[in-house]
């Protein structure tokens, strides 16, 4: 019989380190994740990922209300403070209260503590911990990257790690940093085993600067999608494209080593989306008239974003029919709406040709029809010339009275008209093509074309001739 005991508490003896050996990869300090098993009256059950369970009371998992949010299944992030044979003991800190001694075993088990930032002191804060205990954290602690605004700090409760403890609890010295760090190597390691440059992920904004958003990909882990790589389009600020806890899908680009251990995590929006020019030729074709936006200017033209991520250039020669434009900057101006029309599509070079002046239409466009020879218009004197007098018919059409006409004129005002002064004139001929319209002075036309229009008919030389002279003779 007794051989028969030792045999029995040999191999209670056996089951139990082998219990402990299931589960010896966890220690306490250590972050679990895991899913609850089941809930009891007092306690909850949750799967650590070993042989192993881990047990919380219940009274833990209490919200601020007083009330337990929790399912089976819900997956919950809580810290290992103790385990003995057969059993983890699983807690979301440390422990409200305790002595001098709970403060000791929480440093030196690297246990995070509850602690509330009752105020702002000089270098730091001062912390409330398990109870009454009042501790000190740096200010370069409170946090793993820079704080602007150290004020919105108090009130709030984070979890700390002791890093001192002496004078019998009168000197405690905390850091949130340290957890966080803690936290976020441990949330890499992981994260480097499972992912590589190229994959797409999904996080959620947590920081938007003027240079860029971050991301969290992973608890702890943010990466930065710069302001380049957050949109195809360029003329778009990071509070634009997203807002504060947005989730965004991205794709890793990279992870960089920076000094002190750190890493930096490039990540990308725009190439987790599909670049709008592989379906350029089935979004625009050339003679289309579409809107757009100036992006930036040169001094040989101006870019235009026609849809996001896709911009074309306009030439400075093709930004006005009306006038000559010496500099972009004095047509159009970046962030201005402007409707172009494309002239040409190069889809492997990346490279839309674009006007502005055809957009709005060549004024030279059936001006042979709108100016039939002989017809009596009124111009607008544009400049004297030494060749003669420039006249404007309309915005961008300008016909020319030569000097020899000048002075065939019985107008006598004629020779003094400054520019902007009103003038009657008939028109000569009309080359539509060379951008040319010869003028004469409206009373000469009854000297000298009016004879040229009777020879023809007495000459029989068609119906044209008769035609222009009942056109003039209805105009007088």
């Amino acid at each position: 019989m007794a051989e028969e005991r030792i045999e029995e508490k040999s191999f209670a003896q056996m089951l139990a380190e082998s219990e402990m050996a299931a589960g010896s990869e966890l220690k306490p300090g250590d972050k679990v994740r895991g899913k609850v098993i089941s809930i009891g009256q007092e306690q909850v059950y949750i799967d650590t990922g070993s042989k192993i369970d881990g047990v919380a009371d219940k009274e833990e998992m209490l919200d601020k209300d007083g009330s337990l949010n929790l399912r089976e299944g819900d997956i919950v992030e809580l810290f290992v403070i103790s385990r003995s044979q057969g059993e983890i003991r699983l807690a979301s800190s440390f422990g409200t209260q305790g002595g001098v001694e709970q403060l000791i075993q929480a440093m030196e088990q690297e246990i995070p503590v509850q602690g509330k930032v009752k105020e702002i002191c000089k270098g730091g804060f001062r912390v409330q911990v398990m109870g009454n205990h009042l501790a000190f954290c740096p200010m370069s602690q409170i946090d793993n990257r820079m704080v602007d605004d150290a004020s919105a700090m108090v009130g709030e409760t984070f979890l700390f790690l002791i890093s001192r403890v002496e004078e019998k609890g009168r000197n405690i010295v905390v850091s949130r940093k340290a957890l966080l760090d803690k936290e976020q190597a441990e949330s890499l390691k992981s994260f480097a085993h499972q992912v590589q440059p190229g994959d797409e992920l999904r996080g959620k904004v947590t920081r938007i600067e003027p240079f860029g958003i971050f991301v969290e990909i992973a608890p702890g882990l943010e990466g930065l999608v710069h302001v380049s790589e957050m949109s195809w389009s360029r003329n778009l600020a990071s509070s634009e494209v997203v807002d504060l806890g947005d989730t965004v899908t991205v794709k890793l680009l990279g992870m960089e080593k920076k000094e002190k251990g750190q890493v930096r995590i490039g990540l990308s929006m725009k190439q987790a989306q599909a670049d709008p020019w592989d379906n350029i030729n089935n979004l625009f074709e050339p003679g289309s008239v579409v809107g757009g936006v100036i992006t930036r200017t040169a001094p040989f033209g101006a870019f235009v974003e026609i849809s996001p991520g896709i911009e074309g250039l306009v030439h400075i020669s093709e930004m006005s029919y009306l006038k000559r434009v010496n500099k972009p900057e004095d047509e159009v101006e970046p962030g201005q709406k402007v409707r172009v029309k494309i002239k040409a599509i190069d889809p492997d070079e990346r490279r839309i040709s674009l006007s502005i002046r055809d957009a709005q239409g060549d004024p030279w466009e059936g001006v042979a029809e709108r100016y039939p020879k002989g017809a009596r218009v009124e111009g607008k004197v544009e400049k004297r010339e030494s060749f003669g007098l420039l006249v404007a018919l309309e915005p961008g059409v300008v016909g020319l009275i030569p000097g020899s006409m000048l002075n065939r004129s019985q107008d006598s005002t004629l020779e003094n008209k400054k520019p902007g002064e009103k003038v009657m004139v008939a028109i000569e001929s009309v080359d539509e093509a060379g951008r040319r319209i010869t003028l004469v002075p409206a009373d000469a036309v009854q000297s000298d074309e009016w004879q040229s229009y009777a020879g023809a008919e007495k000459n029989n030389l068609g119906s044209l001739g008769l035609q222009l002279k009942k056109a003039i003779e209805n105009k007088q």
